[in-house]
């Protein structure tokens, strides 16, 4: 039985706990629930940084970074919320929940979706610091993280 896919992308930010517990309401056979959560963080020099995305598309890409998970391992419900906007270090900026029988797929499922989300989800991402904003590119380290599961987009 496929389980629950969610996805959202909001100006919002979200609650953990709430999704977690929305989860535990509707839960069937899960074993496990991974979560990550990512974070502004700053690197000495960033103050803020702002997300834009394209609306439709970017959902659109996450749910089929979804169904490339499921199609690799045998999980349940997953959960993507993404924040777009300006954000500051420190504030939550995108929410995972894979949940499986057990816990190395949710695990696997839940780093696949991240690295994928990283490379090939349309979000574009700029970086305030003391001296001004800067667009920031696409980082090899990201590349490298999404070729080693040995799939291209």
């Amino acid at each position: 039985m496929q389980g629950l896919t969610k996805i959202r992308v909001s100006h919002d930010d979200f609650d953990v706990s709430e999704q977690m517990a929305q989860l535990a309401r509707s839960e069937r056979t899960a074993g496990a629930v991974v979560t990550f959560t990512g974070i502004v963080r700053s690197d000495g020099e960033v103050t803020a940084m702002e997300l834009e995305h394209y609306p439709g598309m970017t959902e659109k890409a996450l749910a089929a970074i979804v169904e490339k998970a499921r199609a690799r391992w045998t999980i349940e419900d997953v959960v993507i919320i993404h924040r777009v906007g300006r954000l500051e270090v420190g504030e939550q900026i995108v929410l995972t929940l894979v949940t499986s029988t057990h816990r190395r797929e949710a695990f696997e499922a839940s780093e696949f979706i991240m690295d994928w989300l990283k490379t090939q989800a349309p979000f574009w991402k700029k970086e305030y610091t003391p001296s001004g904003a800067r667009w920031v590119d696409a980082r090899e380290s990201d590349d490298l993280a999404q070729a080693r599961w040995g799939e291209t987009a």
